[in-house]
C-alpha cells in the first residue's frame, strides 16, 4: 500500500469509523462483466458465463443484486460476548452495522439497536447460534433502500440530473411542437428531442424505484449472503449454494426486516440452463431490478493463472442510466463506453477480497487488532485508487 493512500485510509478511519474493535472486515469492490457487444446493452450475462466457462468453472451461482447500500453486521448473543471476544464494555450494544468504509451505518441508534436486536433473535429462531456451536458471528449483507444511506449524495447528485434534464426536453419539445404547427420544419429535431424526453424521463423513473422513506426500522429490509467468520472459523471454504441456504433460513424466519435473495445454480455446459438464467436476469432488470451477480459456486475459486474474479456483477439496461446518464444507449455513446478497460478494477477487487479473507483469518486466530487492521485498513486505502468508479 503506498504511503499517501495508507495514511489517507489511516486519517479516514479515525475521524468517521466506529468503534474500531468492531472493525474486523471490509468487503472488496466488485468488478462487471465484459463489455457486451449486443446492440443496445453495455452488458449482458453472457459474458459473465464465458469468463467463468473459459477459466474451467463447471457451475455458477447467480444471485439477484439488491440496489442498497453494502452492510457488514457483527453480532454477538449477548453483552457478556461482547465484553469478552471484542473487548467492549458490558453495557455496550451487542453487535455492530457498518458501512463498506468502517462508518456506523445508521446515526440513529434506536434504529442501530433494534436492528441488532432483530438479527440476534433471528439468528437464534433459525438455530445459527446452536448449529455452528459460536456465539458471535460476521456477516455481509446489503441494506435497502439506497436511500437509506445515499439520500444525500442522491440530493446532490442524482435527482438534479432527473429534474435539470426532465424540464430541459419537455420545454424544448413544446416549444418545437409549437414551432412545426406553424409551419417551421422542425420535425427532425422534434423526433431527437422527444428521445432526449424519453431518456430523461426513464432516467427519473430508474432512480425513483431505488428510493423509499425511511421512518424506521420498518422501512428498511436486509438481505444477507455471507457468512463470513464466526468462533474459531473462516467461512470461505463453504460454496456460495451454502450460502444462500442461510440465507433463506434467516428470511424463513419471519422477521419482515430480513429480505430474501432470489438466486440459482446454473451449469455452464447446459445451454438451456444458460438461457433460462439469461431470461431471469432479462425478467429482473425489466421490472426495476438492478440486476445480478455471477460467482464460481466454490467461495474461493482459482483458473490456470490463480485466483479468479469472485464475483461478476451484470447490471440492467436501466440502471445502468443512473450510472452513466440518461442517453448512454444511444448508439454513439455505446460504441465509446464499450471502450472500457477493466484490468485495474479487477485486480482491485482480487487483492480486496484476499485482504478481507486475511483480516478475518487473523481476528479468529486471536491475532491483536492492529494485525487484524493492516489488511482491514488496506482494503480502504486501495479504494482511493483511480479506477472509474462508474464501473
Amino acid at each position: 500500500i503506498e504511503e499517501d493512500r495508507a495514511a489517507a485510509a489511516l486519517e479516514v478511519m479515525s475521524r468517521f469509523a466506529l468503534d474500531p474493535r468492531w472493525l474486523i472486515y471490509l468487503p472488496p469492490t466488485m468488478s462487471p462483466s465484459e463489455t457486451s457487444a449486443r446492440d443496445g446493452y453495455l452488458e449482458y450475462p453472457e459474458e459473465a458465463f464465458a469468463y467463468f466457462r473459459r477459466e474451467g468453472i463447471a457451475q455458477v451461482v447467480c444471485e439477484e443484486k439488491h440496489m442498497g447500500s453494502r452492510a457488514v453486521l457483527v453480532l454477538c448473543r449477548d453483552g457478556e460476548v461482547a465484553a469478552r471476544r471484542f473487548g467492549l464494555s458490558g453495557e455496550a450494544l451487542p453487535g455492530a452495522c457498518y458501512t463498506r468504509t468502517g462508518r456506523q451505518f445508521f446515526e440513529d441508534e434506536a434504529t442501530n439497536r433494534e436492528l441488532i436486536t432483530r438479527l440476534s433473535a433471528a439468528l437464534g429462531a433459525a438455530g445459527v447460534w446452536e448449529r455452528y456451536g459460536t456465539d458471535w458471528l460476521c456477516l455481509d449483507a446489503e441494506l435497502l433502500p439506497w436511500s437509506a444511506k445515499a439520500l444525500g449524495l442522491i440530493a446532490e447528485q442524482y435527482r438534479p440530473v432527473a429534474v435539470a434534464s426532465g424540464a430541459a426536453t419537455t420545454a424544448t419539445v413544446a416549444m418545437l411542437r409549437n414551432a412545426l404547427a406553424r409551419g417551421v420544419d422542425t420535425a427532425a429535431l422534434l423526433a431527437r428531442m422527444e428521445t432526449r424526453q424519453a431518456n430523461a424521463a426513464a432516467y427519473a423513473a430508474a432512480v425513483a424505484h431505488y428510493i423509499w422513506p425511511v421512518e424506521g426500522i420498518a422501512d428498511l429490509k436486509l438481505a444477507p449472503f455471507h457468512l463470513l467468520a464466526s468462533e474459531g472459523r473462516v467461512w470461505f471454504d463453504q460454496d456460495h449454494v451454502w450460502h444462500m441456504g442461510l440465507a433463506d433460513r434467516l428470511a424463513a424466519t419471519g422477521d419482515k426486516v430480513i429480505a430474501p435473495t432470489r438466486w440459482r445454480v446454473v451449469p455452464l455446459a447446459d445451454e438451456a440452463a444458460c438461457a433460462d438464467a439469461i431470461a431471469w436476469w432479462e425478467a429482473l432488470t425489466g421490472t426495476g431490478g438492478e440486476g445480478m451477480v455471477v460467482k464460481p459456486r466454490d467461495f474461493v475459486a482459482r483458473g490456470a493463472k490463480g485466483l479468479l474474479q469472485p464475483a461478476l456483477k451484470v447490471r440492467g439496461r436501466e440502471y445502468l442510466r443512473i450510472i452513466y446518464g440518461p442517453e448512454y444507449d444511444a448508439p454513439e455513446h455505446l460504441d465509446r463506453l464499450r471502450v472500457r478497460g477493466l484490468g485495474g478494477k479487477r485486480n482491485l477487487a482480487l487483492r480486496e477480497f484476499a485482504l478481507g479473507h486475511e483480516a478475518l483469518k487473523r481476528f479468529v486466530e486471536g491475532a491483536p487488532l492492529r494485525k487484524v487492521h493492516e489488511c482491514v485498513f488496506a482494503v480502504l486505502a486501495m479504494e482511493s485508487e483511480p479506477i472509474d468508479p462508474r464501473l
